[in-house]
This record gives C-alpha cells, structure tokens and sequence, in this order.
C-alpha cells in the first residue's frame, strides 16, 4: 500500500502496515454487510476513494460496478494505474461543488471511509445532494472517527496536537448523537450509528492480533463500546411520501 502526500501535502493514510491493511478488510466486510440486497446490477459510489484500495476491495468482494471519487489528482491517478477491474472505475471531484452522476441510474450505496468528517462545515449542502443520488432505498455506509474516543478527542480539539496528527482545517470527527442528528434533518430514514473498532492503523505489527481480540469484545460491551475509536453509520433513503422526506411532492 503507497503513501503519497496529496496536492495540499496532507497524507491519504498512516504508515501502510499490517494494522492498516488488517483494518482495511475488517471495515470493507462491515461495508458489504451493510449493502441493501439488490436483484439486478449494483451501482455503489465511494467517496474520498483515496488511492482505490478500499474501491478495490468492494469491486472484488461485489457485483456492484464501483466508482471511486477523490478530489486529488494524485490520488486519482494512482488508483487508475494499480486497480483495474471491468467493474471499477475512478473520477476526479470536489465533493463540496459536484456530486457524480450515475448516468440514468442512481446509487445503492454510497459508502466512505473517514469522508465525511472532512466534509464536517459543507454537511447542511453534502449530505441532501448524496441522498438526491441514492436510488429509493438506496442507503449511505460511513465509517468516521468518533469524538468520544480519548485519542480520537484529544488530536481534534487541541491546537498543537491537530498539528502533529497532520488534520486538515476543516475536518472534525463526530459525536453519534451530532452525525444522527444531521442525517435526520438531510432527510434520512432507519439511521444506525454504533461506536464500533479499537483497532488504530498505526498498531504496532506483534499488538495486532491482540487488539482485534480485544476490539471485537469491547464492541459488545454497552458504554465501554462508546469509546471505540469509529462510527459506523448506515441510513437509508425513504420513500418518496415519508414524512421525513425533503422532497416529497
């Protein structure tokens, strides 16, 4: 796995190790799971696909046809040269500008990996243009940092340490309550946020089987599960006459 500095000098991920190639396929699965049960052919969208190995992976394990979207050239031009599959492919996008079209089909999934948060000041905007997308039924499937990790909380809320953890301006990690909230304004239906996964990509090698022994206990633990270091979130599009549908006729 590469580690190239995008256009803004901001890495995609930590040092590629085991961790974080572990951590990758354990959230890819969650993401699968997590796929409404479709009959015919499957459209899903990744957002912030980064250099495609999360995009990769959904277009092996699926039948889906996967577009992967980053905002960085670099990145872009990465994923293209080492993933090449007929069900795959990549676009170049500003998420705060443009959402892709999927020609005359929408999207039954669109899915992210720690995305959003980086999209924490364009949500009001983001978040109702994504669910336009999504075909009826069609659901988002997010992983995000959650606020309520000590770690997770220390490196978003203090100055000199967003420094050293390399954060962009503008992200910010969520609360589950804060993240509910707004896919429930933006029109969302059968929202699930759980605290979930103790495993961090920067796991030294010989501590990974332990922690992700440790991580899938703790995560069935009610209140110790809170301070899993991620969100998985899964809502869903309603029908077009729910009452919690924006744009119901």
């Amino acid at each position: 796995m590469a580690n190239i500095v995008d256009e803004q000098g901001h890495n995609q991920i930590f040092a590629p190790g085991p961790a974080q190639a572990l951590r990758l396929r354990r959230r890819a699965a969650a993401i699968i799971q997590a796929l409404p049960a479709n009959a015919g052919p499957r459209h899903l969208l990744e957002l912030g696909c980064g250099m495609g190995e999360m995009a990769r992976q959904l277009a092996e394990q699926t039948d889906a046809h996967v577009t992967g979207v980053d905002i960085s050239e670099k990145f872009i031009a990465h994923a293209r040269a080492e993933h090449r599959r007929p069900n795959l492919d990549f676009m170049l996008a500003d998420l705060t500008r443009q959402i892709p079209a999927a020609g005359a089909d929408r999207y039954d999934a669109i899915t992210g990996n720690g995305i959003l948060h980086h999209l924490y000041h364009h949500l009001d905007t983001v978040l109702p243009a994504l669910r336009r997308w999504l075909k009826p039924g069609g659901r988002l499937i997010f992983w995000e940092p959650n606020l309520w990790n000590p770690y997770v909380w220390l490196i978003f809320s203090f100055a000199p340490l967003r420094l050293k953890a390399k954060l962009e301006p503008d992200e910010m990690a969520f609360t589950p309550r804060y993240i509910h909230r707004r896919l429930h304004t933006a029109g969302y239906v059968n929202i699930r946020v759980t605290t979930r996964d103790f495993l961090l990509p920067n796991t030294p090698t010989g501590l990974v089987p332990p922690v992700v022994a440790a991580s899938d206990l703790l995560d069935r633990i009610p209140l110790v599960n809170r301070l899993a270091q991620s969100l998985f979130l899964v809502a869903e599009k309603g029908p077009a006459n729910s009452p919690d549908n924006p744009d119901r006729p």
